[in-house]
């Protein structure tokens, strides 16, 4: 009988299997005998790790591990259980000393039914990983900041006061020490120096004189700039002056050092704040860039009980007066007492002002930077998901998990600049329940545990059009009026529902217009207000909290908002029974098929022809935006900042497009060089990019007309079709 058994597969000779093992030139495969000891060595390793196939061909694969691991053991007893062991992403040695984050599998190689040994996979991780911790760092610096400027701003005691800014100093740049040396006058306007100290006891300094005006201490004290060092010891500004020549017998060691000096706005040096750590390299730009943030904070609180003695030093005085000049003249205590009334109307008004001021220009500032860094982040990584194949499954999963993390990030972000009031509106189409939705997790977080939060979304919910990042601040701001009315605690519940305003309503309320809406409400079981306080509620400064503990401005804010979108609010309260806020925005009017989403466009591609001058002074930012247009096929020039930019306009070189940040150093602004670069060619077209929106392209929250924009962060699909949107806008022609 004829064998009719399909013919067995060719197998693939020992030298092609080495070849296709050595082209994974960015991932280590290793494999191992049964005791552990290295029998293959592939290109990937040796670039990985540094050492050489010959070098490690009968070694033990545990000198890539640090010292004490027992990580290959525990992965080779999983692979011979299991059928595959590790997963655990750690630290990797190699050859040089230095180290990788690395991530990998151990798997068992057969025969038959036996196990002959092991295949170890590693990958690098590095760069993965410092981004994922710088982004933390960002996040925790700017709570840090947060936290600060909110005890700073109920805070009217000076000594509690530097106290909370030399802890948060400790905090946010990782120093074992710190201290705040500031200036005080007496009542007989003497000045003397206090200072406070964190991270050590007060006997630690109690020995030592008050820091003199030396070099080292100079440009702090004078308010000239900040000093940094890696290590102070080998500053050659340090050890010049006697009698010690440097630091005194007992002294804290001190090699990374860090000084800021606290200014007011009229230019007075109020005093400095130094950290320090006996380990050199500790501070670096961002520890620079937080503690400039939390000195000007410093400032305005100080700024601001300075004011507060003053103006108490002030009422003090007239006080007297009033009582010296009563019996002599009734009319004139009238007067004065009105007169100090005002005063403290005023003061008030001015302090609240500074506040908003200082922590609006800081929470914008933070983002802003925050911004470029996820620009370089979120470019990054749709690099890597566009260069690695489509069926890298485990690589694009990961890179799709980090774009996720970063659009949260930004998303976060655009919550800050719509706090500080740098974001125009964008009035979008919205699925109010998934807004919803998505708020409830951040309520849960923010409002403590104290605080049931409840959401009950209604059926067939109609879309609305509004500017999504509004309407969540606008429902946060109502979340947290609601947990102030509820300081025991108590039960928060956000409604959605479709609604019908009829004729009969309308005519009691002129403003509002007939129709369909959808409604949101927020509703608690808080103490409630009464008649009075509901008529004046949405006043702007209006507040029934204690002094610092609320601007006023947060249901002005959600007031404003929702009539510039067309809808309406109310208010239902009753004292000790709660309150229910109502906001009404009109129903979108268009079809199912005009809402669904398009499907996604072609990457819209530019040539060689077409030539772009990028202006960015970040400079990750700019190496992103001229390496994707490049991608794009356009050909790119660059700048760092408005007056390069002007010179290259001056040569012959021809420009399509001027692709411009808003935010630039140099003395020019984004606008102020599309505006010279215009005059010089006439017809050039712009595409402005900002993470943090400023009034030279932005009045009344709305971009001027004709300005073309595109936000930090924006994606490499994103900045491809918005380029070609606007060179295509009119007929192209070179400007010369």
């Amino acid at each position: 009988m004829q064998d009719e058994r399909p013919p067995e597969s060719p197998l693939i000779a020992a030298t092609q299997w080495r070849q296709i093992v050595n082209s994974a030139v960015d991932t280590a495969i290793i494999s191992l005998d049964r005791q552990g000891r290295i029998t293959s060595w592939n290109a990937g390793a040796t670039r990985l790790l540094g050492w050489s196939e010959e070098e490690m061909i009968g070694q033990p694969l545990d000198r890539v591990f640090p010292p004490g691991s027992d990580q290959l053991e525990r992965e080779i007893a999983a692979a011979i259980a299991h059928g595959r062991g590790g997963g655990e992403e750690g630290w990797r040695l190699r050859k040089d000393g230095s180290r990788i984050w690395g991530a990998g599998e151990v798997a068992p190689i057969r025969e038959g039914q036996e196990i002959v040994g092991f295949v170890k996979i590693l990958r690098d991780r590095t760069e993965q990983r410092e981004a994922e911790e710088a982004v933390r760092e960002e996040r925790r610096a700017l709570e840090v900041l947060n936290r600060a400027g909110s005890a700073l701003a109920a805070e009217t005691d000076l000594k509690r006061l530097v106290q909370i800014v030399t802890d948060a100093g400790v905090e946010l740049t990782g120093a074992e020490f710190g201290a705040f040396f500031y200036n005080v006058e007496n009542e007989h306007g003497e000045s003397y120096m206090l200072y406070t100290l964190s991270g050590v006891p007060a006997e630690t300094f109690a020995n030592f004189p008050m820091p003199r005006n030396t070099e080292v201490f100079a440009a702090t004290f004078s308010g000239k700039g900040i000093v940094r060092s890696d290590d102070i010891t080998k500053d050659p500004r340090y050890g010049r002056n006697a009698p010690h020549k440097g630091m005194p017998e007992g002294h804290l060691p001190v090699r990374s050092y860090l000084a800021v000096p606290v200014i007011a706005r009229d230019g007075k040096v109020l005093g400095g704040l130094f950290f320090g750590h006996s380990s050199v390299g500790v501070f670096a730009e961002r520890s620079e860039r937080g503690l400039t943030g939390l000195a000007a904070e410093a400032a305005v609180a100080m700024d601001n009980v300075y004011l507060a003695q003053a103006a108490q030093k002030e009422i003090a005085e007239r006080t007297r007066a009033q009582e010296a000049l009563r019996d002599l003249n009734a009319n004139l205590e009238r007067e004065i007492a009105e007169r100090t009334a005002q005063l403290r109307v005023n003061e008030e008004a001015l302090r609240q002002a500074q506040k908003m001021e200082a922590v609006g220009q800081l929470t914008g500032g933070v983002a802003h930077d925050f911004n470029n860094i996820l620009q370089v982040i979120v470019g990054n990584l749709e690099l890597i998901r566009r260069l690695v194949p489509a069926d890298a499954g485990r690589i694009q999963r990961s890179a799709e998990q980090a774009l996720n993390g970063a659009r949260q990030a930004s998303s976060l972000t655009q919550r800050l600049l719509a706090f500080s009031r740098r974001q125009p509106l964008d009035p979008k189409p919205i699925d109010v329940n998934s807004l919803v939705n998505g708020l409830s997790e951040l309520l849960n977080r923010t409002l403590g545990e104290m605080i049931s939060v409840e959401t009950v979304r209604g059926a067939g919910l109609w879309r609305i059009e509004a500017d999504a990042n509004a309407l969540e601040s606008a429902i946060l701001n109502l979340a947290v009026n609601a947990r102030d009315a509820m300081p025991q605690g108590g039960r928060l519940t956000i409604e959605t529902m479709n609604a019908y305003v009829d004729e009969t309503y309308a005519v009691s309320h002129a403003e509002v217009v007939p129709g369909r809406y959808v409604l949101i409400s927020v509703s608690d079981s808080g103490m409630g207000m009464d008649s009075e306080t509901i008529r004046r509620a949405f006043e702007p400064f209006f507040t029934t909290k204690p002094v610092g503990q609320g601007t006023g401005l947060g249901l002005s804010q959600v007031y404003g908002f929702v009539k510039q979108s067309g809808g309406h609010i109310k208010i239902y309260s009753e004292v000790g029974q709660g309150t229910t806020v109502k906001i009404y925005l009109p129903r979108l009017e268009r079809s199912e098929e005009q809402q669904e989403e398009p499907s996604p466009a072609p990457v819209p591609e530019g040539n060689a022809h077409e030539t772009i001058l990028v202006v960015e002074d970040d400079d990750n930012v700019r190496t992103y935006s001229v390496d994707a247009l490049r991608d794009l096929g356009y050909h790119v020039i660059q700048a760092a900042e408005g007056p390069s930019a002007i010179r290259l306009l001056e040569t012959q070189t021809p420009v399509d497009l001027l692709f411009t940040d808003v935010v630039l150093p140099g003395g020019m602004t984004g606008a102020q060089v599309a505006a010279r670069a215009r005059e010089l060619r006439p017809g050039l077209k712009v595409l402005f990019t900002t993470g943090y929106a400023r009034n030279a392209i932005f009045h009344h929250g709305r971009l001027d007309k004709g300005v073309q924009l595109i936000t930090k962060p924006f994606s490499f699909s994103d900045l491809a079709a918005k380029v070609r949107d606007v060179l295509d806008a009119l007929p192209r022609q070179h400007s010369k």
